[in-house]
């Protein structure tokens, strides 16, 4: 279970996230959307602990993981894995040995050094690319791939880490429409098939809709929605993005193909 108690990040005099509290109980797959600068990505790093909060508790199964210092916040980390807007590869690498790096903070200094790994997680690493559909770019350098093939790349390298938690900071915001749906794709997959909690910020309302059981809407740092996709009325929606919000930001920034127009409609309609 994830409880986020108060949570406050101020940068100087500016609050980036403002007394911030939510819980999820279960392998969910939880949306956050909001205007860029709603404090979005912020809110993931505190959870993962790449920036300290100011304030407030972030209980995973009871423990504060915001009071973790040293090694026990490098554990925390691999259980909490973060798959970044912009990838994260070494470029210039192998795809197995960028998944394999998922769990360099197991490894010695020498074996990372001569880039040495047992046979075990070796195979493991490859069985985790054959799942996602990319096993034969294995020997591949990473900056050869489109970017919807090193993202999911970036979802292997989360993977081999075996978290609890899987935190997406805009996953798909640099792909085109159908590597997105590749992308959001298996991360349901995921979420559904290995029951591990996912939490994606997402800009777009119409892939919230498609893919999310919760979505939380976020605006100048706190929390102005929590609730089910179908809830997300015209109201909601001009809450979280703002009476001035365009069409673009709010509804198809990324536009993941669907069976039907409802979800552009339901959008445009939300922001006319």
């Amino acid at each position: 279970m994830l409880n986020v108690k108060d949570v406050t990040k101020k940068f100087g005099e500016k609050v980036a996230v403002d007394s911030t509290s939510f819980s999820i109980d279960g392998p969910a797959f939880v949306g956050i959307i909001g205007r860029s600068g709603a404090g979005k990505s912020t809110l993931l790093r505190m959870m993962n602990r790449l920036t300290d909060a100011t304030s407030g508790e972030i209980l995973v199964d009871g423990q504060n993981v915001l009071a973790l210092k040293g090694a026990e916040a490098r554990a925390w980390q691999s259980q909490c894995a973060m798959i970044f807007q912009q990838f994260n590869l070494v470029p210039r690498m192998d795809v197995a040995s960028n998944v394999l790096h998922g769990i360099l903070n197991r490894r010695s200094t020498i074996q990372t050094m001569f880039n040495l790994w047992p046979r075990a997680d070796i195979l493991r690493a490859l069985d985790i690319l054959d799942r996602l559909g990319i096993a034969e770019q294995a020997p591949k350098r990473a900056e050869a791939l489109s970017g919807g093939q090193q993202q999911r790349v970036a979802i292997a390298r989360a993977l081999m880490q075996d978290p609890k938690i899987i935190l997406a900071d805009e996953p798909i915001a640099s792909l085109d429409p159908m590597n997105a749906q590749i992308v959001m794709d298996t991360l349901k997959r995921i979420n559904v098939e290995d029951k591990r909690m996912v939490i994606a910020n997402l800009h777009t309302l119409d892939t919230a809709r498609k893919y999310c059981d919760r979505v939380i809407g976020m605006r100048d740092g706190r929390i102005v929605f929590d609730g089910t996709p179908d809830q997300l009325s015209t109201g909601v929606a001009r809450e979280i993005y703002g009476a001035d919000a365009s069409f673009d930001e709010a509804a198809t920034s990324t536009a993941i193909p669907t069976d039907t127009t409802a979800d552009a409609r339901f959008a445009s309609a939300m922001l006319a």
